[in-house]
């Protein structure tokens, strides 16, 4: 611009921020802020940032996590007498929540009241969905009432976040009562509430009345989504509707819902956990030939479900495939297979195992030692449980109530009581 005898101005380097932060170039748009801002830029300094123009970027550092320089980048705003607006609070307090700064959130909400910077539905959104996906849905209520008492409407978005928050505490009739009311405040649900609810009714073993709201949502034109199948099927799964569980499937296919992996993970778990193994591998292997992309997980389930039915070797089989597939065997597969050996009481196979999980560079869980350890208590190998002890102790695997479980069981079986404590290693107090 400059060589055509054009000066950019606040708009035009305000539209650039705009443009590289909305493409993901963050970086390269708070390097051209700091040119501008320090006047070392190739035209100097020839404007000084707006409100939006620190939005921008602000939003930007915030969705890459970036939180620290966006908190930075707020001080400067403020230090060079440029007020921040309900966007900006708004944007940086949502940035706090997702990194789990909820005290520091909280603050900066505070300050906005101070500052007489009214929150909007949006900054009531941030902070109401904070709280409920901590499962302090008490607060969030409280909240919410505020929100009204303070003349600001809540929006269908607001509705579908409580009724989450109150579905993860398990509180159903809530949920059906937020659902209900939300017509009479001006807000007509949209498939993400009607998901929520169905997902709750499911959760609970109400399936007939999740499917009841399946077809009002059709009735009303509301285009169901992947989540509301795979919602249908967990539930359906769940009370042991397996013959219904396909019709469900054919169902989303005549209604152009593509399916997904996790869809596919949920109806081969949903069969195995319902003792139909060879139809969950049937399945399986119709997506194989569809050419359909196959995850770990998938994989995971199937593994573990041949293993819990006694088909050892198909299990083992397709175990040993899994590399030749081009698939990275996480350590849940790793779990899966352990817990199959431990139940064969093939011990003497772990160490297979373990070398494979080492040479593919996975780490060992919590759970792997609980299992590789319950295996070797039952075996009476008591110096085993005891070495795996130490092993966690020295990779700082912090041991969870399963652990405890199977020391105390151990202490109980030794004669040698004060001996075998004495052997435990010590754990840092969490």
């Amino acid at each position: 611009m400059a060589a055509f005898g054009c000066r950019p101005n606040v708009v035009t380097y305000g539209t650039l921020i705009h443009g590289l932060c909305q493409t993901g170039n963050t970086i390269v748009a708070l390097q051209l802020h700091e040119q501008v801002v320090n006047g070392n830029g190739k035209v100097g300094n020839i404007c000084k940032p707006n409100v939006i123009w620190y939005n921008s970027i602000i939003d930007g550092l915030c969705k890459d996590e970036f939180t620290d320089k966006a908190k930075e980048l707020f001080s400067e705003m403020k230090a060079n007498g440029i007020s921040g607006n309900v966007i900006t609070f708004t944007t940086l307090i949502h940035g706090l929540c997702c990194v789990g700064n909820w005290e520091e959130a909280k603050s900066l909400y505070m300050e906005m009241m101070n500052q007489g910077v009214l929150p909007n539905t949006m900054t009531f959104n941030v902070l109401l969905d904070e709280l409920c996906k901590n499962g302090n849905i008490d607060e969030a209520n409280r909240l919410y009432k505020l929100m009204i008492e303070r003349g600001v409407q809540p929006d269908t978005h607001t509705y579908s976040i409580l009724m989450d928050g109150y579905c993860l505490v398990g509180r159903i009739r809530d949920v059906e009562k937020l659902f209900v009311s939300m017509a009479s405040k001006g807000c007509t649900p949209n498939v993400v509430s009607y998901n929520i609810l169905m997902d709750g009714f499911c959760k609970n073993k109400k399936v007939d009345r999740a499917m009841n709201l399946y077809r009002e949502m059709i009735s009303k034109a509301i285009g169901p989504t992947i989540v509301t199948y795979n919602t249908l099927l967990f539930g359906l799964f769940k009370v042991g509707r397996v013959r219904d569980a396909p019709k469900m499937f054919d169902e989303m296919q005549a209604n152009k819902v593509a399916p997904d992996s996790i869809i596919f993970t949920v109806f081969i778990e949903g069969l195995c956990k319902n003792g139909c193994v060879l139809d969950a591998l049937e399945f399986f292997h119709s997506l194989e030939i569809r050419k359909f992309e196959l995850t770990i997980e998938i994989f995971n389930c199937l593994v573990d479900g041949l293993f819990k039915s006694g088909r050892i070797k198909m299990a083992w089989d397709l175990f040993h495939s899994l590399p030749h597939k081009g698939l990275l065997l996480n350590v849940v597969t790793y779990n899966i297979m352990i817990n199959g050996i431990c139940k064969e009481g093939k011990l003497e196979k772990v160490n297979f195992v373990l070398s494979s999980m080492e040479k593919n560079g996975c780490v060992p869980d919590v759970i792997t030692f609980n299992t590789l350890m319950h295996g070797f208590f039952l075996n009476n190998e008591t110096q085993k449980v005891v070495e795996l002890l130490h092993k966690m102790a020295k990779r700082n695997v912090i041991p969870d109530a399963s652990t405890v479980s199977i020391v105390i069981n151990l202490l109980a079986k030794e004669e040698n009581y004060h001996e075998c404590l004495n052997s435990l290693p010590l754990f840092p107090i969490q």
